[in-house]
């Protein structure tokens, strides 16, 4: 997606007497906004890629993808849909790369470092329509930011379409305000493709459209009277009803197959701070957080009509297809003189970020009340709008404290502050930056399972999967659990064109018992107490109680017990 501005988006002309405030500050080079976040993401994503061990989400990623494109397909008819596209471009990954947890994990690291780089640009051009100072570092800030998030380092190591997602939201958010200050079709087409795209790579995402809808709406509504380029609904509009019905299909699939997320509860208050938590990076940065968005509240909510700056509200500026924001404030740190004013789509980071940020997740855990669907990874991509956010805040506080008298005297006092909370907030994520790349940090720890029984298994050895769909533990480390024999299984996941596979009649099950040694019986730890739901189930629990428990580990969320037969 394009990070560079159209010519009709560039800043115009300083006024008069603004060259020795730009010689007296610094300009960062255009393209070093973008590319700054890209390559720091790189590094602190990058870092320990392979390290965790991967999950059970990462596992049916690996499972899925590793198959030949046609049993992906089949695969996809019966449960996954909504994964589909995922699944067929890390079939290409796996088939180029390997299935290391690096190789795994690389596309979307990949992802989230672009998603930084456009985090840099949109905020970059949010900042120069909110009349903060220095628009190219507060677009700095923001990549920076999402950077600096524990919660960004964990989605970048997850062999999941998240990160994907991420992107897609962030192009498309980029795009919508370049279309409505540009008018002109390819962008709003350019949106439409980003809006298919991220609804391709989650369907949930799709919620971003009810952000925009209420961006745009808020963004008219405060201008009065409306200039050309405020008006953008219909195009808006006609965008976003071709991008659902390109991925409609898709829709219709998942729909079909809603049954795959009946293992979702009901959200409660527990859910939304742990939300809050999460997109914070722990819980004493919340209220810092809170208190940065915050201060970007006080600006507009939308930019209103150039003459306004000039002292002379409305006049000529409702018929000027360009909205002209009011002056910088003096900042010796600025990289737009004072004096200049930037035209295009009449949006402040409040009217974009606010709305993209809190809608997803507030419509989400509404629906989840009579319906549960709510996942906190479903609304993730609202991670850099906070960031957008934040940056906005240090930017404005940087503009009150350089109109102060204290500010006029020492110029370098306007991002003092802004430098000190970000020192702060660096400490305050230094731990929870470690914890993201640890096993410990992840549900499951199935290198961890694989190593107990490889290091315990005997030949002859057999293994029960209680639900069946514990099955996907032996997936992501497959070498040891390939040498026992699952004594349940009737038809492979790869042969029945599932996840994990098809269970045997409860007679064959008892017959292959017959004269087996040693079974080894994987269950999850939240689910060692309640009873199977199955006959076949309840029937592995049955022939195991003929047998003597030899010894039991727990590997974070999975209990492995090994029975042997009585002598």
């Amino acid at each position: 997606m394009p990070i560079t501005e159209p010519a009709s988006q560039a800043a115009a002309p300083a006024a008069p007497g603004a060259a020795g405030a730009r010689h007296a500050g610094w300009r960062l080079p255009g393209w070093l906004v973008p590319a700054t976040p890209v390559a720091a993401e790189l590094v602190v994503g990058g870092y320990r890629l392979g390290g965790a061990s991967l999950w059970r989400d990462e596992a049916y990623t690996l499972a899925a993808a590793g198959r030949p494109a046609g049993q992906i397909a089949g695969l996809l008819l019966h449960v996954d849909a909504v994964h589909g596209p995922y699944y067929l471009g890390m079939h290409l990954v796996i088939g180029l790369l390997g299935s290391s947890a690096a190789a795994l994990r690389l596309p979307s690291l990949l992802a989230t470092s672009l998603a930084a780089g456009l985090s840099a640009a949109l905020g970059r051009r949010l900042a120069r329509t909110s009349s903060l100072p220095a628009p190219a570092l507060t677009g700095l800030l923001a990549g920076l930011l999402y950077v600096a998030a524990p919660q960004t380092t964990w989605y970048a190591q997850d062999a999941r379409p998240y990160g994907l997602v991420t992107l897609f939201a962030v192009a498309a958010s980029y795009l919508l305000v370049v279309a409505v200050g540009d008018g002109r079709r390819r962008w709003w087409a350019a949106y439409a493709v980003a809006i298919a795209l991220t609804g391709v790579a989650s369907l949930f995402a799709l919620l971003l459209l009810a952000a925009h809808g209420v961006t745009l709406l808020v963004a008219r509504a405060r201008q009065r009277p409306l200039p050309a380029g405020t008006a953008r609904l219909r195009p808006w509009l006609a965008a976003s009803a071709a991008a659902v019905a390109a991925v409609s299909p898709l829709i219709v699939l998942g729909y079909r197959q809603d049954g795959t997320l009946g293992w979702v509860s009901r959200p409660g208050l527990d859910t939304v701070g742990k939300l809050i938590t999460d997109f914070a990076g722990s819980r004493p940065l919340i209220a810092l957080g809170v208190v940065l968005a915050g201060c970007g509240f006080p600006l507009r909510l939308a930019a209103v009509p150039g003459d306004r700056a000039a002292g002379r509200p409305g006049g000529d500026a409702g018929r000027r297809p360009a909205v002209a924001v009011t002056p910088c404030a003096p900042c010796t740190t600025t990289s737009c003189a004072p004096g200049t004013t930037t035209s295009g789509a009449p949006f402040t980071t409040t009217t974009v970020a606010l709305p993209w940020l809190v809608l997803p997740p507030l419509i989400l855990l509404a629906v989840s009340v009579v319906k549960p669907v709510y996942v906190e990874r479903y609304v993730v991509f609202g991670q850099p709008a906070l960031a957008l956010l934040c940056a906005a805040g240090l930017a404005w506080l940087a503009r009150r404290i350089a109109g102060s008298p204290a500010g006029r005297r020492i110029p370098a006092l306007a991002w003092a502050a802004a430098l000190v909370i970000l020192g702060a907030a660096a400490a305050l994520l230094a731990g929870p930056q470690r914890t993201a790349r640890l096993t410990s940090s992840r549900p499951d720890n199935l290198r961890g399972v694989s190593a107990v029984v490889a290091a315990h298994e005997r030949p002859g050895d057999a293994v029960f999967y209680l639900p069946s769909e514990v099955r996907v533990v032996s997936m992501a480390y497959p070498a040891p659990f390939r040498r026992l024999r699952d004594l349940a299984l009737s038809a492979s996941p790869v042969a029945s064109d599932t996840l994990t596979g098809t269970q045997v009649w409860a007679p064959v099950l008892a017959r292959r018992f017959a004269r087996v040694p040693r079974v080894w019986l994987v269950r999850w730890t939240d689910q060692r107490s309640v009873p199977p739901a199955t006959k076949i189930g309840r029937e592995e629990l049955v022939l195991l109680s003929g047998m003597r428990l030899v010894q039991r580990w727990t590997v974070q969320s999975v209990v492995l017990s090994l029975y042997a037969a009585r002598q």
